[in-house]
């Protein structure tokens, strides 16, 4: 029996897009600590159902204060200490770089780091980019350069991150693997007929700027003036990184009647209540949220950039378009509302896809083995 300790900023995560792989861990006899910063009650409850030993640490998601996440690190440090962790897997950024610099320090045997995608910090927003941010690009780059010089092996999501951070000098290439997607449980997410009529577009995602909302919002703006009836809705959450919108700007839209946003609310049903699955975004590791929306048998409109393009085959099932342009995105939609045949028949395609590469049934096996290297190799 191994002991790992999974490390990530967001107890929510733990759940939604790690609950399988800890639940197939626990079940090959594996004891499992699952660490996060921010556990309610609730989450608590579902981690610990799910056959894990939820541990909370202290690590503020954004910002970078140097003298607080010093603080946090070497809290961290005691905690895994006291925990003996074999392996170590951290996933989101602050994590990769504070959980695997304490496995460093306190010689956890094997010290895995998965980059799910690069972030605000790295995302290009089409505009000059300010000083402050390129302080803290260079500074984030830093540490991502320490940390993953003292990981074992390092995950990606998608190609053109790996290319970028060897790019960089990140991260020596020996220790690369890369994982197409993280999995989605295709015995939850299963197919529902595809809403007809009015033609629905859904967007799921943390209400940043470089998620695509505006563009999402203005392409609303130039279909509705055209089809009326056609729907929108907007899903999540706002956020504290530097890229969130305000309240303001979102129900202002809300107001003006161009979309529906209920919040952050439970996917499934919503997702049931959709013709096609837009995500504009600048950049992904591989959105989890489109292979949902696949396996639901969901037509996909997406950026033609790193981890979206990895989801949907152009005119197959969806359509890719630039980033960042809000009419190119306006004239998809309006293939699905002028064209309602290829939303059935889209989503099909979609469905085959995500069966054939992102079942988690699949990638698990992957990421277990990625997991499970001999221990005594990296005692040192």
């Amino acid at each position: 029996m191994k002991t790992l300790a999974i490390i990530s900023s967001q107890a929510f995560s733990l759940v939604n897009f790690r609950g399988r792989l800890i639940a197939d861990l626990v079940a090959q006899g594996d004891r499992v600590y699952a660490l996060a910063p921010d556990y309610t009650e609730d989450l608590h409850a579902q981690v610990s159902a799910l056959g894990a030993i939820p541990v909370s640490f202290e690590l503020t998601r954004t910002g970078m204060s140097p003298w607080h996440d010093l603080l946090s690190t070497i809290k961290l440090t005691t905690l895994l200490r006291q925990l003996k962790p074999d392996v170590t897997l951290s996933y989101f950024i602050k994590p990769v770089i504070y959980g695997t610099l304490a496995g460093w320090i306190v010689r956890v045997p094997h010290r895995v780091a998965m980059i799910e995608g690069l972030g605000y910090v790295f995302t290009e927003t089409g505009s000059k980019l300010s000083w402050s941010r390129v302080l803290l690009r260079e500074g984030v780059s830093l540490l991502y350069r320490i940390a993953l010089s003292r990981a074992h092996r390092v995950i990606f999501l998608n190609k053109d991150d790996i290319f970028n951070f060897l790019k960089l000098g990140l991260v020596d290439l020996p220790k690369i693997c890369h994982l197409d997607g993280i999995g989605v449980d295709l015995d939850y997410w299963t197919v529902a007929a595809p809403v007809a009529s009015p033609v629905t577009f859904l967007l799921a995602a943390r209400l940043l700027r470089e998620k695509g909302i505006i563009e999402f919002a203005q392409a609303a703006t130039q279909v509705k003036a055209r089809y009326p009836q056609t729907r929108f809705i907007l899903l999540g959450a706002l956020d504290p990184n530097p890229g969130s919108l305000d309240i303001a700007q979102v129900q202002r839209l809300v107001n003006d009647g161009i979309m529906e946003w209920p919040g952050h609310v439970n996917l499934k049903p919503w997702m049931a209540q959709a013709s096609v699955y837009v995500l504009p975004s600048y950049r992904e590791g591989l959105p989890r949220s489109t292979q949902e929306a696949m396996a639901m048998g969901r037509a996909v409109i997406t950026t033609d950039v790193p981890g979206c393009r990895e989801t949907v085959a152009d005119g197959v099932n969806g359509f890719l378009v630039p980033a960042r342009d809000a009419a190119a995105l306006a004239q998809a939609m309006l293939k699905f509302v002028q064209h309602p045949e290829l939303i059935e028949a889209m989503g099909l395609q979609s469905r085959r896809m995500v069966e054939a590469r992102f079942d988690v049934k699949k990638i698990n096996p992957q990421l277990l083995g990625m997991l499970d290297l001999e221990i005594n190799q990296f005692n040192k």
